[in-house]
């Protein structure tokens, strides 16, 4: 019986990463491309025009991604990693829908930056819970969605896209502060609907140097969700909601992802994503207080 205890032991690890399901391949089979428009400094949220005042259309879903290669997959040492160009704002966009799950994926950042960002941080972000049509917030490029922020230092932040809102546990802000994370604090209500802007920055910074692969996770169940980089929690959220066009908050639980296109190059590479019959009982602890 001792040898069918250790093939048991050798088994065991494959039987559990089977759980996860891989959402990248060198097709890009289960996303779609959005992409929008090249912004420009000074632009306000309002719809871009050309020199005549001519409203500008965005490029739109599925076309234009191969004429501009904003979203392209390259092969390093015999795995698949998609290179987002960040030249024109847009998402790539799951053609599937997600409810109660543990998002796990790699990052890294490129050299290149682009107009309106040449001088300001590298940016990017995973959105989750999207719903609705493409450009809908104020850069007219993604959905309504909540977002895991991916930011050169700001890894872990939350940013409401569109009408979304959520309770986060964070200090309270005062005057032009913003409220920052912190899993021993009360749940601040932010977003549309509240009192408190739709932006909260991340506990601490967990970035490592620039060229390595920093690992991300999102957990979420049933409105809840965890921010994680590299193995820390730098986010507690709960309650996830949207402001309809009637002006109620509604539930908002399940939703495609999103990769952002946002004038960074960035690299993503082991994109997984494991199905949750409930939350993690290690992260239980950090919901059960008030």
């Amino acid at each position: 019986m001792r040898w069918i205890g250790l093939w048991l032991c050798l088994i065991a690890p494959q039987l559990a990463a089977s759980e996860w399901q891989q959402l990248l391949d060198p097709q890009l089979s289960q996303w779609d491309t959005y992409l929008s428009y090249r912004h420009q400094p000074g632009y306000n949220g309002d719809v871009p025009k050309d020199a005549q005042g001519r409203v500008i259309a965005p490029i739109g879903l599925n076309t234009g991604n191969d004429k501009f290669k904003v979203f392209t997959v390259q092969n390093e040492q015999g795995e698949p990693v998609l290179r987002v160009s960040g030249e024109i704002y847009g998402a790539l966009t799951s053609k599937q829908s997600y409810r109660n799950y543990h998002l796990k994926l790699q990052f890294r950042w490129g050299e290149l930056k682009w107009p309106p960002r040449e001088q300001l941080l590298k940016d990017s972000g995973v959105l989750y819970h999207a719903v609705g049509e493409h450009g809908k917030e104020y850069w007219r490029s993604w959905m309504l969605s909540q977002e895991f922020q991916i930011m050169q230092g700001h890894n872990g932040d939350y940013w409401s896209q569109a009408s979304s809102a959520i309770d986060i546990r964070a200090l309270l802000p005062e005057s032009i502060m913003n409220a920052v994370a912190d899993p021993t604090q009360p749940f601040l209500p932010v977003g549309a609907g509240e009192k408190n802007q739709g932006f909260v920055l991340r506990h601490a910074d967990h970035e490592l140097p620039a060229g390595q692969w920093n690992t991300l996770e999102l957990i979420c169940f049933e409105g809840q969700s965890l921010h994680i980089v590299n193995g820390e929690v730098v986010m507690v959220l709960r309650n996830s909601r949207y402001l309809d066009p009637q002006g109620q908050l509604q539930p908002m639980v399940e939703g495609k992802l999103q990769l952002q296109s946002e004038a960074a190059e960035v690299f993503f590479r082991r994109i997984q994503l494991k199905p949750l019959a409930g939350l993690p009982a290690q992260y239980q602890p950090l919901f059960n207080q008030p």
